[in-house]
This record gives structure tokens, sequence and C-alpha cells, in this order.
């Protein structure tokens, strides 16, 4: 383990540290003057022969809480200013689990901010959706040729559309443009589609390539998963309307069209 402080964070964790140390022990120490010198007042117990537990609740016993009916006899025989008190000390129980609170208090602070083996919950949460993602990658390489032309529908959620223009802006901008307004090949984002306009025709179109166009087949490059969230995010550009888009090629396919292909 390296013990090395190597920024002002770190001193002032080890600082804290040693702070939170002697302050349990001077608590500790603390406690045990008061309950000494507490201890020294009282009457000895051969003069003290009075069961408060008597007649009590089985809860009273058990955690060790006098009932309100004993505290005539309970009364401490000095009274400073006037003020009396009753001789019911925390319970052995309670203050154990107090200590024990302290200890892993201590435990914590070292493990999580000085050493640094534990993870905290930002570290934690990385690592969760880290392996999430995989997990979500996996399952996408195994059911990924479960999308297929026949079955293919346009995705709309975030994820998906963002994942489609990574992969557009990967592969397609050299021909459509940047903002898919055309250069090469043709304008995507108006309602004018030279291989048809609603999803399964663009998806046949990625898939399967122009070739005497000279666009290429993707299957190879791109799983049926990935060739949808391209086509999505192609339909989710429709009326965008582009600066210096090309002119319209093809036919025009209105959105009722489409809505009623899909």
């Amino acid at each position: 383990m390296n013990f090395e402080i190597k920024t002002g964070e770190e001193l002032l964790l080890m600082v804290l540290l040693i702070c939170l140390i002697f302050g349990a022990l001077a608590l500790l120490f603390s406690t045990l003057h008061l309950y000494l010198t507490v201890k020294s007042t009282l009457p000895t117990k051969e003069e003290t022969k009075v069961d408060v537990y008597e007649g009590s609740s089985i809860w009273n016993r058990i955690f060790r809480v006098p009932p309100s009916s004993t505290n005539e006899q309970l009364l401490m025989a000095h009274a400073p200013d006037g003020i009396q008190e009753l001789d019911n000390p925390t319970p052995g129980w309670f203050m154990g689990l107090f200590y024990i609170t302290i200890i892993c208090a201590i435990g914590y602070l070292i493990t999580y901010h000085v050493i640094g083996d534990g993870d905290v919950m930002h570290q934690e949460y990385t690592a969760e959706m880290a392996a999430a993602e995989q997990a979500h990658e996996a399952y996408l390489k195994k059911f990924a040729n479960a999308v297929n032309e026949s079955n293919v529908t346009v995705l709309k959620d975030p994820k998906s559309i963002e994942a489609g223009k990574k992969l557009f802006d990967q592969n397609c901008t050299a021909c459509h443009g940047a903002a898919a307004e055309g250069k090469v090949g043709p304008n995507l984002t108006d309602a004018y589609w030279l291989h048809g306009g609603t999803i399964k025709a663009v998806f046949k179109t990625i898939t399967e390539g122009v070739p005497d166009k000279g666009m290429i087949s993707w299957k190879k490059q791109l799983n049926p998963i990935q060739i949808q969230q391209v086509s999505s995010y192609i339909f989710s550009l429709q009326g965008s309307k582009p600066a210096g888009a090309k002119a319209p090629q093809g036919e025009e396919v209105k959105p009722e069209e489409v809505a009623q292909k899909q």
C-alpha cells in the first residue's frame, strides 16, 4: 500500500482522520473519567439493595431501562445547584453500539478516503454502468440478426438515434454530407427517395447497397441493429432543411404514406 500524500485533498483527509482519532480517544477518556467521578459519589452496593426492576416489564429488564415509577429510588444524593439527578446511566449495550459506530466510522474513512481500496459511490456507479454497457453490447451481438427487412421499425429513443448519428458520421458523410444534405449521394432530409421512403426500403438500401450508383453494401460492416439505428437517424432528419441541400431526386413519399407502410 502506498500512503504517500500527493494532493492537498489527501492532506486534508489525513488531518481530519487524525483529528477524528484523537477526538474519539478524548471522548472515550472523558466518558471513563465522568463514569468514575459519578461512581465515586454514589453509595456503595452494600448501601443500595433496591431492585428497581422488580415488578417491571420484560422490556425494561432486557433493555435495562428502569420504569418511571422508580424515579424516587434512583435520586442521587448530591444535587449541584439544586438540580436533582437520577442514578440511571446509559445502558451498556447502547454505549457499546455507540463506540462500535465510532470504530466503523474510522475504518470507513481509512478504507474509502485514505487508502483508497474501497469504491466510493461514484466509482461504483461508473463500474456498474460499464458492466451494464458491456451486457447491452453482448445482447446486441447475440440478437442483432433478429432484425431484418420484414420486421424492422423506426427507433425513436434518444440512445438509438445517437448511436445512428455516430454511425452516420463515421460512414455516410463522405457521400451524403455532414447534415445529410447530399453530395455525391442524394439529399436524405427531404421527402424524395430514389429507392423507397419507408423504413423497410431504407434498411434494404443500406443493407444491399446500390452498386450501379456507387453505393456499397453495408451488411458486412454493420450488423442489422446498427443498420436499423442509421435508418432511424435518417428518418429523424426529415424536414430539417440543412444549408446547401441538394435538389430533390426520385419520387416524393408523403409522411402519411410512410406511416401507413411502417
